[in-house]
């Protein structure tokens, strides 16, 4: 870890910064339960590809290769991430995300320069607006813990996420996981 918080313990996870600051993050803490596990014309699935492309893009280790995990509970497979992140045009996802896709990169290296033809592509492919912003929302909630993990200092712990067992795959399933996270770590959410 490297030592930007003092106060966080050695071994530090997200749940620490958590516990560290649980009025402040007990907000963010629903919200992104909200967004990636609330009503959405994007799937579940979906949305845990999307973080975990975001968090890629933003060399986020710790949340990259948790959402990977969480992305393989959903049924997508650690290789089409890997591929996604080499090259999003070619990589083996449905065609109709892959415009949502280079929306939230995008919006994820160069925010300021979004234009309407981006938006027109999406909807080309047959998503609603509504799909359109539950896919700003989630490259927004990354974008946001991608840099309280840098931040921090919050290290990966470099576990293979092919190597996620059914008992990890099935806590990652939960539609309540990102509360119940936040309360087994002292939110009040």
């Amino acid at each position: 870890m490297k030592r930007l918080f003092p106060s966080l313990p050695d071994n530090a996870t997200l749940g620490s910064v958590y516990q560290a600051f649980p009025e402040k993050l007990a907000p963010l803490c629903a919200y992104e339960s909200l967004v990636m596990r609330g009503e959405s014309d994007l799937s579940v699935a979906d949305r845990e590809l999307i973080a975990a492309y975001v968090s890629g893009l933003n060399a986020c280790a710790y949340c990259h290769g948790a959402h990977i995990v969480f992305a393989k509970a959903y049924g997508i497979e650690v290789e089409t991430i890997a591929a996604l992140m080499e090259d999003r045009d070619t990589a083996p996802v449905r065609e109709d995300l892959k415009p949502v896709l280079a929306y939230v990169e995008k919006l994820t290296v160069s925010p300021s320069r979004m234009t309407e033809a981006d938006a027109q592509a999406v909807y080309a492919s047959g998503w609603s607006e509504g799909a359109l912003f539950d896919a700003i929302q989630v490259c927004g909630v990354f974008n946001l813990v991608n840099r309280f993990i840098e931040g921090t200092g919050v290290q990966s712990p470099g576990n293979d996420p092919r190597e996620a067992d059914e008992a990890t795959l099935e806590r990652c399933r939960s539609d309540t996981f990102y509360t119940d996270f936040g309360r087994q770590n002292g939110l009040d959410v």
